[in-house]
């Protein structure tokens, strides 16, 4: 091994438009860069829309291009990891090349494709599930990004369980409270001077909008003062009658902004009344992490991570019960006090996910991989 060893990271996540595990993957890269202890190499099957970032952290990048993201994975990336310039390969996407021939370290987010197959798409289950058990047992060590993920693994892989560690997600500085001055400018900017409900993620079944909507319907037949609602997020699949329903409204009170850049995003959450996400299933929910580091007071589901993340510092209701839900949301607007001590107290909480806190972390866990190379 090298005196700098080299961390060789599959960097699929972030070639396309960033989701969830895209901003995870850049993010601690980006520390893991920072703090200088490997010397990093990512690799995809083509090159970022964007790589300057790569750059700007001197962050080496190779792309050996392939019809798929699997095929690459499979067929491609084990040639160019069997070079001998590589001492470790990370991939933070959950499966591995299966004839890998340095060792690897997994991380996994979420196993929904295989305890909720119904809300992914064919091809994601397809590029899971043939390789997901494998590459858990190829894994040197595998990190888990919450303890309801490590749980999961324990009692569909139990085997891994002396490999498994949780290392939580990060948020990213600029999700900060904004000032008085700010809100109003922001809520001005937007067109809604008074504010406005927020859900930001992906449009698909699992994230359960559709809850929402009920939810904030509800509320806006007793009382056409409860504020717009606003939806920040791609579409993703099977949710055509939610878009239909969406796009039947037409009073300018529900806006689905579609994917929006991520300044924008920081600035919807910090203006926010309230941040809700109603999801099903969530490996850490990073979107309720990063509107409780703007201070904004949360309602979450009981489901799965999420009441790891927000702790007492929200409102968690049962999953599926629109109208706890919207009494959850109309509490927190009708009552100022609750939702500032919530919101500071959020504020508080996020503070516990930090991108530098994950990235030592993944150091140990990466030296430990290293310390069993010649271990049978």
């Amino acid at each position: 091994m090298r005196t700098v060893p080299t961390l060789a990271i599959d960097l699929r996540a972030v070639v396309g438009q960033l989701t969830g595990i895209g901003v995870y993957t850049k993010s601690l890269t980006i520390e893991l860069a920072r703090r200088g202890r490997f010397r990093l190499l990512g690799l995809a099957h083509r090159e970022p829309e964007d790589g300057a970032w790569l750059r700007e952290h001197g962050i080496a990048f190779e792309a050996q291009p392939a019809p798929s993201g699997v095929l690459w994975q499979q067929l491609t990336l084990p040639r160019r990891l069997a070079r001998g310039d590589v001492d470790l390969f990370w991939s933070p996407l959950q499966t591995l090349p299966l004839r890998s021939p340095v060792p690897a370290v997994t991380t996994v987010h979420d196993l929904t494709a295989l305890i909720l197959p119904g809300t992914h798409r064919f091809k994601v289950r397809w590029s899971q599930l043939p390789f997901l058990g494998r590459s858990l047992a190829r894994a040197r060590r595998i990190v888990a990004i919450s303890e309801a993920t490590a749980r999961d693994l324990d009692r569909y892989y139990p085997e891994c369980r002396s490999r498994v560690r949780v290392v939580h997600n990060g948020v990213d500085p600029e999700f900060r409270p904004a000032s008085p001055a700010e809100v109003a400018a922001i809520r001005e900017a937007e067109g809604m001077p008074g504010g406005w409900v927020l859900y930001a993620g992906t449009l698909e079944p699992r994230k359960n909008v559709d809850l929402l909507l009920d939810a904030w319907e509800t509320l806006r037949r007793e009382d056409d003062e409860v504020p717009p609602l606003v939806l920040a997020g791609p579409y993703g699949w099977k949710s055509r009658s939610l878009m239909r329903r969406l796009e039947a409204r037409t009073d300018g009170e529900l806006r689905c902004l579609g994917h929006v850049s991520r300044p924008r995003l920081v600035r919807l959450m910090q203006a926010a009344r309230v941040f809700v996400f109603p999801s099903l299933y969530e490996g850490f929910g990073l979107p309720v992490a990063e509107a409780m580091a703007c201070g904004v007071p949360v309602v979450a589901t009981t489901g799965s991570s999420l009441p790891e993340v927000v702790g007492d510092a929200g409102i968690l209701v049962r999953p599926g019960d629109a109208g706890a839900l919207g009494g959850a949301v109309l509490h927190l607007l009708a009552d100022p006090a609750t939702a500032q001590r919530l919101g500071e107290a959020g504020r508080e909480r996020a503070g516990r996910f930090r991108w530098d806190t994950a990235a030592a972390c993944y150091e140990e866990t990466f030296l430990a991989a290293l310390a069993e190379e010649h271990v049978p």
